[in-house]
Order: structure tokens, then C-alpha cells, then sequence
């Protein structure tokens, strides 16, 4: 995936590596996700997961979901959770400043749930490339298949994975 003659990554790399990084933003206590918007290769708006404004992080007790997450299985009482999903931070947050998101790419580091499926399509964007499949996408991923948006899975590689790429092509 990436260039080997120069080592500049790709499209896909360099935005999901952003996601990556946005990510490790994130205040929730169970999951990091993020998400970067991007048209004509410039990035427009990055989200990440976690409580709304001027609350109290997930991480400093904000959202009782996730501090009684040791005792609930992972998919129920999400209707408890006050954490917002780095998709739908990063669509509400072209919003809080009026930029529109209309036939741009949306770069996940999971695939989105039904309810960012439903923003995202709803906000104009017409790409989604994810790094990890959501435990519950399925209705989600087939709803953007309907809505007529291209999906792209893209995994990205660690470091490690990365150099030994390269030690291969120059031997």
C-alpha cells in the first residue's frame, strides 16, 4: 500500500494514520475511536469519542455506563452512554462551524454504528473507509451500501509491520 520507492503512504495511510492519532484523544474508558473528514485530500473536521463539552470525562467518571462496564457485556445498555462517537463528533463538529461535508470521505478507525451510519449519510459524505469492523455494523454497513456510498475497508499496517514491509522490498 505504500509507495516503496519514496515510502510516502497513501491516501488511505495517511488519513487513517491521522485517525490513529486522533484516537489517542479519546476520553472514553472502554473504546478509542475517531474520525477525520476529508474532501479533495484536505481534511475538513476530526472527531473522537467521548463525552459531550464542558462535562465530565468518561475517564474522570462522566458516563456511569462505562463506569459499570466491568459488570455489563459489551452491546447492551448503550442507550445509557453519554459518550458521543468520534464519527458523529467529527459531523457535529462542521456543523458548530458551519462547514458543509457534502460529497467528501469520512476515515474511521472502526466501521460506524447505525445511528453515525444514518448522520453520515444524512450529512452528504459519500465515502467511508474503516480500519476495524464494529461489533454491531452490520445493519449499518448495509444501509450505506443502500444509501449508495462507496465502503472501503482499509487496515492499517503498525510500525513493525511497516518496516519489515520495507526490509523485504530492498533485499
Amino acid at each position: 500500500m505504500t509507495n516503496t520507492s519514496t515510502q510516502r503512504p497513501t491516501w488511505d495511510e495517511y488519513f487513517m494514520n491521522i485517525a490513529m492519532v486522533v484516537a489517542s484523544r479519546s476520553n472514553c474508558r472502554t473504546r478509542k475511536v475517531a474520525a477525520v473528514i476529508v474532501r479533495d485530500k484536505r481534511i475538513v473536521t476530526t472527531g473522537y469519542n467521548g463525552t459531550p463539552r464542558n462535562t465530565k470525562n468518561c475517564i474522570d467518571g462522566g458516563c456511569e455506563r462505562c463506569e459499570k462496564r466491568t459488570l455489563a457485556t459489551a452491546g447492551q445498555n448503550l442507550g445509557e452512554c453519554t459518550c458521543s462517537h468520534g464519527e458523529e463528533n467529527a459531523i457535529v463538529q462542521a456543523a458548530f462551524h458551519g462547514t458543509s461535508l457534502k460529497n467528501s470521505t469520512i476515515y474511521s478507525t472502526f466501521s460506524p454504528c447505525l445511528t453515525c451510519a444514518k448522520m453520515i449519510i444524512n450529512a452528504g459524505i459519500t465515502q467511508v473507509v474503516y480500519n476495524s469492523g464494529y461489533p454491531l455494523a452490520d445493519r449499518a454497513l448495509s444501509l450505506l451500501e443502500e444509501a449508495g456510498l462507496e465502503l472501503r475497508k482499509f487496515e492499517v499496517k503498525t510500525y513493525d509491520e511497516k518496516v519489515a514491509t520495507f526490509e523485504r522490498t530492498i533485499q
